[in-house]
């Protein structure tokens, strides 16, 4: 059955009450999702409203390790999301063994994640950090103490420079933030000269070096409402200037490009396999439904209450 976009808002209310479910977006989502969500968040505002909520359903409108980590906090109740192919180039870029293996050959350190992980590398983590807490977290610990950080290598070094740390880096990185132009982010700082630079520390070094501003989806959207600046070159995943021109709709968002010279904006892939047909179904169906080994989420849980604690 084909349904207009209105149906889907229609047919997708009507379910999530039927059901007594809730939808949970990602700021990396498409617009239309964001907007019929109940909530909407970067990933640690997702995974402490996941343990908070009391509906039966939880859709994770994200990847696949955020419905792992709503699964995680919330193993009484059904998780499902829109597709389950929507994953992550950053988790898939840190296998469990192969983590394991780096654990392993570095004894006597603290494992700290990313919560961009899958559940497998949560259970082999100490504790989890988000963008939003990492610095934080990473403070508390004394100096001298071996830290293991991964899987991002670009938020690692970003924090080894701001806390004089000398974190082990895992090797991994996210294909988003990875692929900013620095030379077209340049031209448009030339374009545009009144406009400020802000940047998720997921990009490579260059780019935070140039940006203005540094900071977690949650801090760049907070920076942009309360900044006297009007125009913003933003170098994160462009989904999230739908709610920097919800909460400013004065001020203008222009979306730093990648080295591909056809895009002007950066685009997860993997976070646009989500559509509102595919919520609509998942409701539906009470499918594609996360489902974590019971061993797997007694280990990968902790490290994760372990930052809610600490947040």
């Amino acid at each position: 059955m084909q349904f207009s976009t209105m149906d889907y808002v229609k047919e997708i209310n009507r379910l999530r009450g039927a059901r007594n479910a809730v939808i949970m977006a990602h700021y990396y989502q498409t617009g239309d999702i964001q907007d019929i969500a109940d909530f909407t968040g970067d990933s640690l505002a997702l995974a402490q409203w996941a343990a908070g909520t009391e509906a039966d359903v939880i859709v994770l409108c994200g990847v696949h390790f955020m419905g792992e980590t709503a699964k995680l906090l919330s193993p009484g109740k059904t998780v499902l999301v829109p597709d389950m192919n929507a994953g992550c180039s950053l988790a898939d870029s840190c296998p469990a063994d192969a983590f394991a293996a780096f654990v392993d050959a570095h004894p006597g350190h603290t494992v700290v994640s990313y919560v961009n992980t899958t559940a497998a590398v949560k259970a082999l983590t100490d504790i989890v950090v988000t963008s939003t807490n990492a610095r934080r977290i990473i403070d508390g610990f004394p100096q001298d103490e071996k830290l293991i950080f991964g899987p991002d290598r670009n938020l690692g070094n970003y924090l080894n420079s701001i806390t004089g740390r000398s974190m082990l880096l895992w090797d991994g990185a996210c294909h988003v933030h990875e692929q900013f132009s620095l030379e077209r982010i340049v031209a448009l700082r030339a374009q545009y000269p009144d406009a400020q630079i802000i940047a998720h520390p997921e990009c490579r070094q260059p780019v935070l070096v140039l940006a203005d501003f540094v900071g977690s989806t949650a801090a760049l959207l907070r920076y942009t409402v309360q900044s006297a600046a009007t125009q913003f070159i933003v170098a994160t995943e462009s989904g999230v200037i739908h709610e920097m021109k919800r909460q400013s709709p004065a001020k203008v968002f222009i979306p730093a490009p990648p080295n591909d010279s056809s895009c002007a904006c950066n685009e997860c892939s993997f976070m646009r396999l989500n559509t509102m047909e595919k919520l609509y179904r998942c409701l539906r169906d009470g499918r594609p439904e996360i489902r974590v080994d019971e061993a797997i989420r007694e280990k990968a849980v902790r490290p994760i209450l372990r930052m809610l604690e600490r947040s």
